[in-house]
């Protein structure tokens, strides 16, 4: 009898279990998840509030202000909050960072932005509702994002899931533009990292072709590069004869050889400014120059600012070799030199990020909300978690979905920001169980 009664015990306790996860969820997380669907509107009002903050990189003013909009949000939520001011000579605001110190499950750094790509007198929209979509400034980059953020731990917090976890949030003010040199402006980001176990950025996610949802595994290092060009000057009536080919036909010979000839998957290369004449001059402060030349005369000199984007040291080498060579070959009358500097690391795929895709995957399919697809690393930009991916494991492109990032036409899918705080908070809650 008492085996039967075991028996029977244990399909009880199954039954039980079955019914307690019928959706994929534990009671626990079936109450973060009511905590957010129930507060879809406060989200959605904050996110207001905070984009109609002109936040624009340079403009620091406006991005305290949403500093410190959101310092309150965690302050209520039994967070540590300071602000990290930046040096003066950098002309950047600072940084928003929030802890709480704990003894249970995984120490997570949690990752956004609080700056636009929108300087103020920008004629871009601040906020216009149309249904389930926004417009405005920075709402999907990545004010959405933060959001997101707050509105996970603000459920967490909610039924109690927050005590004893470990984590650290880190808003910086100059994602757009960061500040130089990036040790320091980057600095305490690193020094979080390397007490974290695992970073989670809240850049927006982005559809792939079907439509489904990703998250971001990889991101391609950016680096800029520098090609100057001299020439001999001229009567025009010379040119491809006594006097050379000139400055601006010997950067057109360079740049469409880079074109055709350096060519792997995975890399781009982008020349944004180009200035060329007798008499040229050009602002790194504003990135703006002038040119002065005549028609008659054959230019002298030339100058090229542009970036590479590269998947990983072995390709930036194997890149940089290919274009100095190119660079070297030069036009008669001509000669060049170009120069490269590393920017943002590269963020690799790595079984570890790979890992905790699979447990996001999980935890969404587990809310209803389907499977995460990685997104390759060469359908993003550059973002704050490639200066901490080398320390640990990363997820990016957890935050909110929309169109148009950086362009007048920037908007957000309502709906994103309470499908992202579901995902969010559950991966959260099973990392620091």
């Amino acid at each position: 009898m008492r085996r039967i009664s075991g028996a029977l015990l244990a399909l009880t306790a199954l039954a039980y279990l079955q019914t307690a996860r019928a959706d994929g969820l534990d009671p626990t997380e079936q109450k973060i998840v009511a905590e957010i669907k129930a507060h879809a509107p406060q989200a959605l009002a904050l996110l207001e509030q905070s984009v109609l903050i002109n936040s624009g990189t340079m403009n620091t003013r406006g991005v305290r202000d949403v500093g410190a909009l959101f310092r309150k949000q965690f302050d209520a939520l039994g967070f540590t909050t300071r602000w990290i001011e930046l040096p003066p000579g950098m002309r950047r605001a600072g940084h928003l960072v929030a802890t709480r110190d704990g003894n249970r499950g995984k120490r997570l750094l949690l990752l956004g932005h609080l700056d636009t790509v929108f300087e103020p007198g920008s004629d871009v929209p601040m906020w216009k509702r149309d249904g389930d979509k926004v417009r405005g400034q920075g709402v999907s980059d990545m004010k959405g994002g933060d959001v997101i953020v707050i509105e996970a731990l603000r459920a967490l917090h909610r039924v109690g899931a927050l005590d004893g976890t470990r984590i650290a949030v880190m808003f910086t003010g100059d994602e757009e533009e960061a500040g130089n040199p990036k040790s320091v402006s980057r600095g305490d980001m690193v020094e979080l990292a390397k007490r974290s176990d695992v970073a989670l950025s809240f850049e927006g996610s982005i559809p792939d072709k079907n439509g489904q949802a990703t998250a971001t595994v990889g991101r391609r290092a950016t680096a800029t590069w520098e090609l100057e060009v001299k020439a001999r000057q001229g009567h025009s009536m010379a040119v491809f004869g006594a006097n050379g080919y000139g400055a601006v036909y010997e950067t057109a010979r360079i740049l469409d050889a880079f074109r055709q000839q350096v060519i792997e998957p995975g890399l781009t290369f982008n020349p944004g400014v180009i200035l060329g004449g007798t008499e040229v001059a050009f602002d790194e402060a504003t990135s703006r120059g002038t040119a002065f030349g005549k028609t008659n005369v054959i230019a002298n000199t030339a100058t090229v600012k542009a970036d590479l984007r590269y998947l990983d040291y072995p390709q930036r080498d194997r890149t940089q070799a290919r274009m100095r060579d190119i660079v070297a070959q030069n036009l008669p009358g001509t000669s060049a030199t170009i120069a490269f500097h590393d920017s943002y690391p590269p963020m690799a795929v790595t079984p570890g990020n790979l890992k905790v895709l699979d447990l996001y995957s999980r935890a969404s399919q587990d809310a209803g909300l389907g499977t995460i697809a990685p997104l390759p690393a060469e359908a993003r930009g550059a973002g704050d978690i490639q200066f901490v991916a080398p320390l640990l494991d990363s997820l990016d492109g957890l935050g909110a979905s929309g169109n148009g990032a950086h362009s007048p036409n920037e908007d957000l899918d309502v709906g994103s920001i309470e499908r992202g705080a579901v995902r969010a908070a559950l991966l959260i809650y099973r990392l620091t169980r």
